[in-house]
């Protein structure tokens, strides 16, 4: 009897445990539902911030095209300013294959060799892609200063392309070694156009600048090349702004190099020459390259204002017709931003909005340049919150 009772008290408790087991399943499973459906009204109530978010920065978006400014879908990342249409023009006749165009355009500009410079480049670019026309061009006039100028600087173009944007660790050995040999040949190429040049033309000098940057011109070697620009055109922007690169650290210097350098070429220029953009080039990079540095504490620094300051009353000194100046204004209107300067950044924003190819903003996405030029917009525009 007894056996018989504990027998039955122990089928009982089996089957309580059974029962308890179901239970705590079934609650468990409904615990899973609970917080699954929780996590989906969290996701749905994300999705209506995010949605909501998305809508505001729309209008917000919307708000400052409508003051005139160009939306971020329709900026000109690759150009600083408008392409003159004699450039336009130019390129479309050389990619037809027209090569007296482009030397036509490259002689037009005389001895402007800022100007120079600038169609060299531009025509440099196009060869770089499809060089028949240029080829032809040099077996039309093979002692021709131009064609010979072109051919060097395509062919910095040619090796810097191979290399690529990436940093050295992300850069293959077969590219770094055919970098170098397409850079050497480019290095005879730009002797070669320097035989040939107008004795006072600096550009063949500048053209081997950036072959100095891959082959790593020792101090020295570089400084008698600087010597053969500065002595043509001792103030010419674009070779200083290359020279930068040259004494940045990430190149061949430091920042206190190219910081030297920079104060020492704005101190030897008079208002209006526009080389008080150096030192706002020297802080920019500095910026960029030592992760310790912010930006809104960085750029507000009494030496950095005071050079901000400094470029400001160089711009208010240039001819108001120098397309220089624009490299000038997209420089300070990234300051001014960071100095809290907001009217003053909308008044540089108003002057190289549209085009942006230029320093700082080719160094990241066009949402940045978006987001500083629309704060700055919403501060001084009543009505408006940034």
């Amino acid at each position: 009897m007894i056996g018989l009772y504990i027998l039955g008290a122990m089928l009982l408790f089996g089957a309580f445990k059974v029962l308890r087991g179901v239970y705590y399943i079934r609650k468990a499973k409904r615990l899973e539902a609970e917080v699954a459906a929780l996590e989906g009204r969290t996701v749905a109530s994300d999705g209506r911030t995010a949605a909501a978010k998305a809508e505001q920065k729309a209008q917000q978006a919307a708000a400052v095209v409508a003051l005139g400014f160009v939306a971020e879908e329709d900026l000109d990342t690759d150009n600083a300013l408008p392409v003159p249409p004699e450039r336009k023009a130019a390129l479309d006749a050389v990619r037809a294959g027209d090569w007296e165009a482009g030397a036509a355009y490259v002689e037009a500009c005389g001895t402007d060799w800022e100007e120079r410079w600038q169609r060299v480049r531009a025509l440099a670019e196009v060869a770089a892609e499809d060089d028949a026309w240029l080829l032809a061009w040099r077996a039309a006039r093979p002692a021709d200063p131009s064609a010979a100028l072109v051919n060097a600087d395509t062919g910095v173009l040619v090796a810097w392309n191979v290399r690529g944007s990436a940093r050295a660790s992300h850069t293959t050995q077969e590219q770094f070694r055919i970098f170098h040999e397409l850079l050497a040949k480019a290095q005879e190429q730009a002797w070669e156009a320097q035989r040939l040049a107008d004795p006072a033309d600096p550009v063949p000098y500048m053209v081997e600048q950036s072959v100095s940057l891959g082959l790593g011109y020792p101090h020295e070697q570089y400084r008698r090349l600087w010597s053969q620009i500065t002595k043509r055109d001792p103030k010419n922007l674009s070779a200083h702004t290359n020279a930068m690169q040259y004494w940045s650290q990430k190149w061949r210097g430091s920042h206190e190099r190219a910081l030297a350098f920079a104060r020492e070429c704005a101190a030897g220029a008079e208002p209006g020459e526009l080389l008080s953009a150096l030192p706002l080039i020297a802080y920019v990079e500095q910026e960029l390259h030592e992760s310790d540095l912010e930006p809104e504490t960085f750029f507000k620094e009494p030496e950095v204002a005071a050079a901000v300051d400094a470029a400001l009353v160089d711009l208010a000194a240039a001819d108001p017709d120098d397309w220089r100046t624009v490299r000038l204004r997209h420089l300070l209107a990234w300051f001014l931003f960071w100095q809290d300067r907001d009217a003053e950044a909308v008044e540089q924003f108003r002057h190289i909005d549209g085009h942006i190819g230029a320093m700082p903003w080719y160094y990241w996405p066009k949402s940045r340049y978006v987001h500083a030029r629309d704060w700055a917009v919403r501060v001084v525009t009543p009505g408006m919150e940034p």
